[in-house]
């Protein structure tokens, strides 16, 4: 793709534009949120058509208008956000607007099943093809799109930060078969913020910052802080800026926490001015605790403690009112309401506070969202647009103000940086910095150890629903967190 321009009515979204990608190479796509990445990628797979520019397969210039005509050029697009009908079998997933028909015109479902199953098991997964999508987990269902772009012969094969959402195990697979397939012919291009992911998996990277290409470097040929550079324009010299406080008392303290089949026994507590970490495998049950403070799922036994006082949290509503906030893992989903407007989604938990005698004040709903947009360097054209159409760094920053103008005493982030650009990591870091010396307790959810050892001060260690050990940071390293959650310690 070279020196490819879009515009979005007077907005400019790219300007010069490109990637160069190689036959069997895992080419990776880097940029801050709001960088182009996918707008340029919808260009290349027909959802956009291109200002100018030129795009090149196999020497031929090409011009593709529509998803068709991207698949009939064998490119394939895992997004992000699975493209899937989870109430449906595998195979109808895998097949879906390409159905084989007999000669009859009905559908041949056995030639189907064993096609998909065929290609299933080029990926390791020995399954029956008409499973329920739903049945399966994310890891298998992201397997399932591989072996749909196989169907299809793709040659190259785009990855939206396809490790989001997977375990451990789960990422090591998916690694796995991507280098098999690369050695058999087919390309990838890596869509991601994880950088050590970049640095095991790719081949080359490419750079965007502000709708432009800014470089091209051979993996091998570059380090963590060139990279960093190019993506933000200067050195980003502390990644995570640590700030040293004394805490203050007990605001939050859990007792024997107790959800049947989700977690067991949970104690811990959260001081004034400390920020406690939440690490763990995937399904040990941090979120789900998290969920029951605040109230938006019942635990079975167990006491919360606000400020040595019990309290009840049967709702969120009710959180709210002591004081909590939530920062929620989905933010598409429990986050936002992705057709409401900037304005809407940040001021929804606080409408109470701008409203007199059930009338809506406006004015000072616009000046307080202006407020937050310039206080966390939301990038957004107007208050008025759809928070859907933000970047993903910027819909996070929405979800943080929602919560900042509630003014929490007690706040709750569930992987808050995750799918956010390195340089809108650090703004997010330096926010929860600021909370934390305003006095606020915070407990930060995060599955990435460097993050967990970079920003908390205490890091609890969840194992098979269980909270095996709480560790203050300075005794805390990435092999002992990790022994906690793998073995529980023992």
């Amino acid at each position: 793709m070279n020196k490819i321009s879009k515009s979005f009515g007077s907005v400019q979204v790219l300007k010069n534009a490109g990637i160069h990608v190689k036959n069997k190479e895992i080419h990776a796509l880097m940029g801050e949120n709001g960088a182009g990445k996918s707008t340029l990628m919808k260009i290349l797979t027909g959802v956009y058509s291109k200002d100018a520019g030129d795009v090149v397969i196999n020497g031929e210039s090409q011009e593709i208008s529509s998803i068709k005509d991207s698949e009939n050029k064998k490119i394939a697009f895992i997004h992000q956000e699975l493209n899937v009908l989870n109430e449906m079998s595998i195979v109808d997933n895998m097949f879906l607007g390409k159905e084989i028909k007999n000669k009859f015109g009905f559908l041949d479902k056995k030639t189907m099943v064993n096609l998909a199953k065929e290609k299933l098991q080029l990926l390791g997964l020995d399954i029956d093809p008409n499973t329920i999508l739903n049945e399966i987990s994310v890891g298998n269902q992201q397997l399932v799109e591989i072996a749909k772009a196989l169907l299809m012969d793709a040659e190259l094969i785009i990855m939206d930060e396809p490790t989001a959402a997977l375990t451990d195990k789960e990422i090591v697979l998916l690694f796995k078969i991507i280098r098999d397939l690369r050695n058999k012919g087919v390309s990838f291009i890596y869509v991601s913020h994880r950088m050590e992911e970049i640095f095991e998996l790719c081949d080359e990277i490419t750079v965007m910052r502000d709708g432009a290409f800014i470089g091209q470097k051979k993996i091998s040929e570059t380090s963590f802080d060139e990279i960093v550079s190019m993506m933000v324009g200067y050195d980003l010299d502390d990644r995570f800026p640590r700030i040293e406080k004394e805490p203050g008392r007990v605001v939050l303290s859990v007792k024997g926490l107790t959800k049947k089949g989700k977690f067991e026994n949970i104690n811990f507590d959260v001081r004034e001015g400390e920020i406690l970490g939440f690490s763990g495998l995937m399904g040990s049950g941090r979120t789900d605790i998290m969920h029951a403070i605040f109230g938006s799922t019942k635990n079975d036994s167990g006491s919360l403690y606000i400020n040595g006082e019990e309290v009840k949290i049967s709702s969120p509503i009710i959180a709210k009112k002591l004081g909590l906030g939530f920062i929620t893992e989905d933010r598409k989903n429990e986050g936002l309401i992705l057709d409401f407007s900037v304005s809407h989604n940040t001021v929804l938990p606080s409408l109470p506070l701008f409203t007199k005698q059930k009338l809506v004040k406006t004015e000072a709903i616009s000046e307080v969202v202006d407020q937050y947009i310039k206080k966390l360097q939301v990038r957004t054209p107007s208050q008025s647009i759809p928070v859907g159409k933000l970047s993903g760094g910027n819909q996070q920053k929405i979800v943080i103000a929602k919560w900042l103008i509630t003014k929490p005493k007690i706040l709750i982030l569930d992987e808050p940086t995750r799918g956010v650009d390195v340089g809108a990591k650090k703004e997010i870091y330096e926010i929860i910095n600021q909370l934390k010396k305003e006095g606020v307790a915070i407990i930060v959810v995060s599955s990435e150890l460097p993050e967990v050892l970079g920003i908390c001060d205490r890091v609890a260690i969840m194992h098979e629903r269980k909270l095996v050990k709480i560790l203050d940071i300075k005794e805390a390293s990435q092999e002992k967190i990790m022994e906690y959650a793998t073995v529980g310690g023992k």
